[in-house]
């Protein structure tokens, strides 16, 4: 799969819930590679804000991302909508401190970004696999997301708010592509015990019945309910009747249920990569959503690529017939055994590492270990695949070493390992040459890294 970005720009205006300014935020394409990005364009110098979950100060009623002085608030609504439809890529500029309220959801988003469009890029969509368990928890609230390995996307969300009218609901999305359908409309909520001290502290200025659900649980006099209805500018409720105040319908019976799970992608958005894993949050909130972002962040930046999933029961795109079709390589130097996975601009290649290597009676007789040289040139033979399996008669051409950069060896290879390689181009190809980039694992350990330029002779 490849990179998406929007197939134009669109605007939407509207509130701010907790300035109750009119704000503008405006939607453009972006970049491979750039995305998500908040420009304040009130601001000098209109600084950038990348969307990531670093960079989250405060999740008080919505999460807020900040660069120095320059902060906005109330973004997961948008984030979700635009992780929802696959998007990769996107500058969004705003013109105030937090994102719009719209109505409440992010079907607003979800209708603006379907009437736009998608473009896709040439770029390969860059996924993060979940391969072992994570799971944080706040034994204060009782809140817990476990997120587990999956081969796709999919997110569990139970709520418990101990509440007459509000108590336990369950919402799940199987399928991402259900997004739009069964989570986006569904709507941000309040409980009316909550709004006296948030009007006190200064927030929800752009509050009301349009863009919230108000949930009345525990019944005060009407005097009292008055006094809030009149401080958020609403029509007054009857005070004996318990329920939901909002003016519109429930979307659905959960909708808050499905609020929180529409929240809950806003935020995993943060990590910068679309998730493959199965999500199952108990009780979720910004806070404990963001503490999961983080974490998943921090290991992504432990190491700069995860390792390839490998299934070695599945079939494999170029299987060892195939690779002799393409390469000239012969034994003792047919250095790469499969290849499991390709995509426009990288591929992924497998090499068995058994104790009848022909090099190893010699590197060493006593300790076995896979010549560093070696691992290279299996590097360069798995990206000389990448570029050959392109090309029109690719048995009448060669490819050379030109170049070999920055080359660590982390950890040694021995026999009875499984090395997996993921080349990809670092430029795109000119004149014949290819600059690539070459990772190979141990599992999920990266032993070797190497950058190489390569050049692609046709024969006579």
């Amino acid at each position: 799969m490849n990179q998406k970005t929007l197939n134009g720009e669109f605007t939407l205006s509207g509130k701010g819930l907790h300035t109750g300014l009119e704000i503008t935020a405006r939607f453009l394409p972006a970049s491979e590679g750039h995305g998500y990005k908040f420009k304040r364009v009130d601001l000098e110098g209109q600084p950038v804000i990348d969307a990531l979950a670093e960079n989250v100060v405060d999740t008080c009623r919505g999460t807020v991302i900040a660069k120095g002085e320059a902060r906005v608030s109330t973004i997961e609504h948008a984030m979700s909508a635009l992780y929802a439809a696959g998007i990769d890529n996107c500058l969004i500029e705003v013109n105030a401190p937090e994102m719009p309220i719209l109505d409440g959801s992010a079907l607003p988003y979800c209708e603006a970004i379907a009437a736009t469009g998608i473009a896709e890029q040439k770029a390969d969509k860059d996924f993060y696999y979940v391969k072992s368990r994570y799971e944080v928890t706040d034994p204060e609230t009782g809140s817990s997301i476990l997120v587990l390995p999956d081969t796709d996307f999919s997110v569990d969300v139970k709520i418990d708010f101990r509440s007459p009218v509000l108590n336990n609901q369950f919402a799940t999305l199987e399928h991402i592509e259900d997004y739009a359908s069964e989570i986006a409309s569904s709507r941000t909520f309040v409980f009316v015990r909550e709004i006296e001290p948030l009007v006190t502290n200064g927030l929800i200025k752009g509050g009301d019945l349009e863009n919230a659900i108000v949930i009345y649980d525990s019944a005060m006099e009407q005097s009292d309910l008055d006094r809030l209805a009149d401080l958020m500018n609403v029509s007054r409720k009857d005070s004996v009747a318990l329920g939901y105040l909002q003016d519109r319908p429930l979307s659905h019976e959960n909708e808050p249920a499905r609020h929180k799970l529409l929240d809950l992608i806003g935020d995993l958005a943060l990590i910068g990569r679309p998730l493959k894993g199965r999500v199952i949050a108990t009780r979720p909130g910004h806070s404990i959503n963001t503490q999961l972002a983080k974490k998943i962040r921090k290991e992504i930046k432990r190491q700069e690529i995860q390792a390839p999933l490998y299934d070695p029961n599945k079939t494999p795109l170029m299987d060892n017939n195939r690779i002799r079709e393409l390469l000239p390589h012969r034994y003792p130097f047919q250095l790469v055994d499969k290849v499991i996975e390709k995509g426009t601009n990288y591929i992924v290649g497998v090499k068995n590492i058994t104790a009848n290597e022909p090099f190893f009676p010699g590197h060493f007789p006593q300790e076995p270990v896979l010549p560093g040289v070696l691992q290279i040139e299996a590097m360069a033979q798995t990206g000389g695949l990448l570029v050959l399996s392109g090309l029109d008669e690719p048995e009448r051409y060669s490819t050379y070493f030109m170049k070999i950069d920055n080359v660590k060896f982390r950890q040694k290879v021995v026999p009875g390992d499984t090395l997996l390689f993921h080349v990809s181009f670092m430029t795109e190809l000119r004149r014949g040459c290819a600059q690539m980039k070459g990772y190979a694992f141990v599992g999920e350990k990266i032993v070797t890294e190497c950058e190489f330029m390569a050049q692609i002779i046709k024969n006579k």
